[in-house]
């Protein structure tokens, strides 16, 4: 069974192409607390709706260099599993939509919920806060 593709209309408003149902960097899942300890013993950078930690992978680990790979928690500080788990939902949709085109193959990122504004916050804000943040952890600068 195929997946249905849908299309991007362009600005005529006539069908366009479909658009890639992969992306160029494939992401994949962090499930290890070890992975998650080594992301926080890495670069972070704060922003009002979620902390990013992320991390450079070392050559010798046994992890595909082309893969970004992505991890997601939020405390009990979050709220009750409810908050927690749509908390974590949209950064799961941020990171979807913004870590192909932002991030980089070869490292590791954790996206850290915020108590009460994680799953308050406009999603598009969500989504520039997290292009931000990796653009400022890739050029090496301070939290602002």
């Amino acid at each position: 069974m195929t997946p249905p593709e849908a299309t991007q209309a362009d600005p005529n408003g006539k069908a366009g192409d479909p658009p890639p149902a992969v992306s160029l960097y494939p992401l994949q899942t962090l499930t290890k607390r070890g992975d998650f300890l080594k992301a926080n013993r890495g670069r972070r950078q704060a922003k009002p709706g979620f902390v990013l930690q992320a991390r450079r992978r070392h050559t010798d680990e046994a992890v595909d260099a082309g893969l970004i790979r992505i991890g997601f928690t939020c405390s009990r500080k979050v709220g009750n599993a409810v908050a927690r788990n749509r908390a974590k939902r949209r950064l799961r949709e941020a990171a979807r939509l913004v870590l192909p085109l932002a991030g980089q193959p070869g490292w590791d990122y954790v996206l850290i919920g915020r108590a009460q504004i994680t799953a308050a916050l406009q999603f598009d804000r969500l989504t520039r806060d997290l292009a931000d943040a990796l653009a400022r952890i890739h050029a090496g600068k301070p939290a602002s």
